[in-house]
């Protein structure tokens, strides 16, 4: 039998996540999410202080979105990192193609030095 979680606890590990990114360190005012090709930081996306809103149903959405930045670097995008304010990675996970299945799914994933990127929504499910 897999382990599962009822749906407050799931709320408050989503709620945790939030926390963490919005009060762990101080270099930074809130914590970042990078896109990321291998190890080269393709483009930094710097969250809202707090990152999400309220837990519901386990789920925490990004606020004060969209966000734009220009990429630092060329590549095919195939992972990122939520970070902390001092830069430090929280969590991380894959990055594919729409419908490829990755933790986040981009419409393309060759992003050119320079581009403009926007990130439009951003979302955190506790597990069940």
């Amino acid at each position: 039998m897999a382990i599962t979680h009822v749906t407050a606890l799931r709320n408050v590990l989503a709620d945790a996540v939030d926390n963490y990114i919005n009060t762990t360190g101080s270099t930074d005012a809130g914590g970042d999410i990078v896109i990321r090709a291998s190890t080269t930081i393709l483009v930094t996306f710097a969250l809202s202080n707090p990152a999400f809103g309220a837990a519901s149903s386990g789920v925490v959405t990004g606020s004060s979105l969209p966000k734009n930045a220009n990429a630092t670097a060329g590549g095919t995008a195939d992972n990122f990192l939520l970070r902390d304010r001092d830069n430090a990675t929280a969590l991380s996970g894959s990055v594919t193609a729409t419908g490829g299945g990755g933790d986040i799914q981009v419409s393309n994933t060759s992003i050119a030095n320079g581009q403009a990127c926007q990130l439009d929504t951003l979302t955190y499910t506790a597990p069940t």
